[in-house]
């Protein structure tokens, strides 16, 4: 059977807000936590596809993963019929499949805004890449002309961000600005067709529904793991 890709998730302001449970699929709700194991599972089965391996049963992939066999096939059962009985799941039809359900099957091209430290590690991360993901352009407010940043990646003064945007169809960015602008920058990445941004800084933005916001807090993260080493 084809899967077929699922709806674009609502917009939220904050990731652990009831928005962002999930997005809908022939009238379902696909729990957002599903999302985020599709991904784990097509990185597995990345791996082994690299390990020339022809099949995986979902005890193979539970084991790899840390999952129950039982929720591997009942997050796989949302999209379709993958297994053969008595074979598993073929590795490259599956791994196929997830992609495009994910949208990852084609190249997404990316903006990134904010390029201090981190912003220019992002640059450099070639994971990225790896994934279907390429940073196409950057944007900082202290660059005065256009330059090349880290992987040749040209960097363009933030006043020039609408102009650029248009140019390369963008609807995917990366947000690494200062606490202060995040709002602003965010508000004008909406209105120049954004509907999809990664958001770096620890500020809570606020956003159309229709606009999908993933939050990553280093910080956050940090004081979370702490707790497991007192």
């Amino acid at each position: 059977m084809t899967a077929k890709r699922p709806k674009a998730p609502r917009g939220t302001s904050h990731p652990d807000t009831p928005a962002d449970s999930g997005s809908s699929l022939d009238g379902r709700k696909i729990p957002a936590a599903v999302i985020k194991r599709l991904s784990l599972y097509a990185r597995a089965l990345q791996e082994l596809e690299r390990q020339q391996a022809e099949k995986v049963s979902s005890s193979e992939l539970s084991r790899l993963l840390g999952f129950t066999s039982a929720q591997v096939r009942k997050d796989l059962a949302y999209f379709g019929q993958f297994g053969v009985p008595g074979f598993g799941y073929p590795v490259g039809d599956l791994r196929r499949n997830l992609r495009r359900i994910l949208g990852t099957d084609r190249e997404l091209q990316v903006a990134l805004v904010g390029v201090g430290h981190l912003g220019t590690a992002l640059l450099s991360y070639g994971g990225f890449t790896r994934q279907g993901f390429r940073i196409v352009c950057a944007f900082d407010k202290e660059v005065s002309a256009p330059r090349i940043g880290a992987a040749g990646i040209p960097v363009y003064h933030i006043d020039e961000l609408e102009k650029r945007l248009a140019e390369h169809a963008i609807g995917f960015a990366i947000l690494t600005v200062s606490s202060e602008a995040a709002q602003a920058v965010a508000n004008r990445l909406i209105a120049a067709g954004i509907s999809a941004i990664l958001n770096f800084v620890p500020v809570r933005l606020q956003t159309p529904e229709h606009v999908k916001i993933h939050y990553v807090d280093l910080a956050l993260e940090m004081e979370s793991l702490s707790f497991y080493t007192r």
